[in-house]
């Protein structure tokens, strides 16, 4: 038997199209994007900052940025994925201490990261916009 023909007969490794997604799956993807969402957010936020340092003008071309719907919008992600980021930073924590890794603690703190992100976010909007 040659090198070509083993090479041939040998199993491909498996590939995300043989696997059914499940939460812990997904969750994992997103705490990962919501990771390099944060990184260019804080960008966003970097800018506003030095703009308030740069004087009156720079601030009002930030503000007016962010007070614009597109702004609204990406503040709206930003504090999602930032919510989101953080309760998976958490879920890894309670891991960390070995704990929940049996089937239905995992998946229940797979669902309390997505349900409380989304709650925390619509929370943190509702109490922002009441305040201002």
């Amino acid at each position: 038997m040659s090198q070509v023909d083993a090479k041939a007969n040998r199993p491909l490794s498996p590939h995300l199209t043989i696997y059914r997604p499940i939460i812990t799956m997904v969750m994992s993807i997103v705490h990962r994007i919501t990771g390099c969402a944060l990184f260019f957010g804080t960008l966003l936020v970097m800018w506003w900052l030095v703009a308030a340092a740069s004087g009156p003008d720079a601030f009002a071309t930030a503000n007016g940025f962010f007070g614009s719907w597109i702004g609204i919008i990406i503040l709206f992600g930003y504090t999602w994925a930032l919510m989101h980021h953080m309760l998976g930073g958490l879920r890894h924590f309670v891991w960390d201490s070995i704990h929940g890794f049996d089937e239905k603690p995992r998946e229940m703190l797979a669902w309390a990261t997505l349900i409380g992100s989304v709650s925390l976010t619509i929370l943190l909007w509702i109490v922002g916009l009441i305040v201002i």
